[in-house]
């Protein structure tokens, strides 16, 4: 019984290392298994990108894959998807993000970070951070050795099941301080069905998700709600 209790134990903790491996060689992580993580989970994978879907939760994490169903997403948890190649939070700052970031900062130093938080309240009255800040700056402040660049705060989660406008792809805004950092996040997206527009430094996230609350409240008004999207006309 010893012998094979050892050897057990050999085997998972083979299958952990391949797994870690793995994860490493991902090239996007996710945390989160919301309505947005999983839809970016899909479609960096349809686009031929490997990912790591993490969840606090490995069990949830693993259904929400099989659901998805789409070859070249892995389930893991928050740690295993903050040691791929580039990391995407996919969880509200109310959501206690900024603890979570900065549990795994050394994971994060001199990496890719896809930031696509909106910093909403409780009931997308209002946002949490003052006028003079954004939710993108408030990630630059918690993990301050990630090079972060903002990218699909504009974009709502509907509109990744149902992409085009009239045959025509909408944009997705970019912002960030680091061009290395957003040259490889431009190579990351090719396949992806949006058009990117670098839309400055990471201050101008302020603009952008200030942007994005104003068509949530235009969308519901105009009925749109919740697929709409901008798309700069000139």
């Amino acid at each position: 019984m010893a012998i094979e209790s050892h050897s057990t134990d050999w085997m998972e903790l083979a299958m952990k290392a391949q797994f870690i491996k793995q994860a490493l060689a991902a090239d996007i992580g996710i945390l989160g298994t919301g309505r947005m993580g999983t839809r970016l989970a899909a479609m960096f994978a349809r686009a031929g990108r490997s990912v790591i879907l993490g969840s606090r939760d490995e069990a949830r994490a693993a259904e929400v894959v099989r659901k998805i169903g789409v070859p070249g997403i892995v389930a893991g948890n928050y740690r295993d998807a903050a040691e791929a190649q580039a990391v995407l939070p996919a969880v509200f700052i109310r959501d206690g993000l900024l603890d979570i970031l900065k549990t795994y900062r050394s994971s994060l130093d001199n990496k890719l970070l896809i930031d696509i938080n909106n910093p909403f309240n409780d009931d997308y009255s209002d946002f949490l951070t003052p006028w003079d800040t954004s939710g993108a700056e408030e990630l630059q402040k918690a993990v301050p050795n990630a090079r972060i660049v903002g990218a699909f705060k504009n974009v709502y989660w509907a509109v990744f099941d149902d992409p085009l406008f009239f045959d025509s792809p909408s944009d997705v805004f970019l912002v960030g301080d680091d061009p290395a950092a957003k040259q490889q996040f431009l190579r990351l997206k090719e396949g992806t069905p949006f058009r990117y527009l670098d839309a400055g430094p990471l201050i101008n996230a302020r603009t952008i998700e200030r942007m994005t609350m104003i068509t949530g409240e235009l969308g519901r008004s105009l009925g749109f709600y919740p697929r709409m999207n901008w798309r700069l006309l000139g």
